[in-house]
């Protein structure tokens, strides 16, 4: 067994061709969607196959290569970023048939948002999508996953993928030309309709705002891995992203 690594340290582990990871309330309802969306042929995310008596789901490896910041040449490349836009739009389809069949008492860790379109994955991030060379071939990790529109898990991925980040931050790179560039491929291998371009960034605001407040939050309720992150100034990082958004909105606004 090895461990892999991520955000939760020595808690995800690969066995073979499963892996290991704790649970939550809500992982029985994502392994629903992952079995119904599989069921519409879109296998390229892991199959559930059980919960064992340690709390712990085990799911399928998907064989590839992940890449976290700084982004690895074909994670930061273009066919990466065109290809993971298409994996997530492929995605995003194959999540509405589920929705449709939704009680409504379903237990997600993050809220559901409206106008609840598709399930969004809610961390569609490098690290959380495997690559075949510069190819997007698999999608991982769907703790986060929530219902809501398109757009909220799009602007979230643009931060992650172009990346929409102030230049201070050290995960980001390229100037401000490149980063319109790469938004276009991005939401024009997506498909995403003008009327939705128009939000990105406004919806990225508060996209990022929220997720401070949650990680503050889980902190506060005793999640250690929260805890660390906000003691490693994380949350901070996220702050100043916002402060750039902000100043750079109307410039976005008026180049997509």
């Amino acid at each position: 067994m090895v461990f892999l690594d991520g955000g939760r340290e020595k808690q995800i582990a690969r066995d073979g061709d499963m892996v290991r990871r704790p649970c939550g309330p809500w992982t029985k309802n994502i392994h629903n969607l992952l079995h119904s969306v599989r069921s519409q042929g879109f296998l390229k995310v892991p199959e559930p196959h059980s919960i064992d008596g340690n709390g712990c789901e085990i799911l399928s490896y998907i064989h590839g290569e992940v890449s976290n910041y700084p982004l690895s040449d074909s994670a930061s490349s273009v066919e990466a970023l065109r290809s993971a836009a298409i994996l997530l739009r492929e995605f995003h389809d194959s999540t509405i048939s589920y929705l449709k069949t939704m009680m409504g008492n379903e237990k997600w860790w993050l809220p559901a948002r409206e106008p609840s379109e598709v399930i969004c994955h809610g961390d569609y991030a490098p690290y959380n999508v495997v690559l075949h060379g510069k190819e997007a071939i698999g999608i991982i990790d769907f703790d986060t996953a929530h219902p809501g529109p398109r757009v909220w898990d799009i602007s979230y991925a643009l931060y992650r993928w172009v990346p929409l980040m102030n230049p201070n931050n050290h995960n980001g790179f390229g100037n401000e030309e490149s980063k319109i560039e790469r938004i276009k491929i991005f939401c024009d291998a997506y498909g995403l309709l003008d009327s939705d371009k128009s939000l990105l960034i406004s919806t990225l605001i508060e996209r990022l705002q929220i997720l401070v407040k949650f990680m503050i939050s889980e902190a506060e309720s005793g999640n250690d891995s929260f805890k660390a992150n906000i003691a490693d100034g994380h949350h901070l990082l996220y702050l100043a992203d916002v402060d750039y958004l902000k100043k750079q909105e109307n410039y976005y606004q008026k180049h997509l």
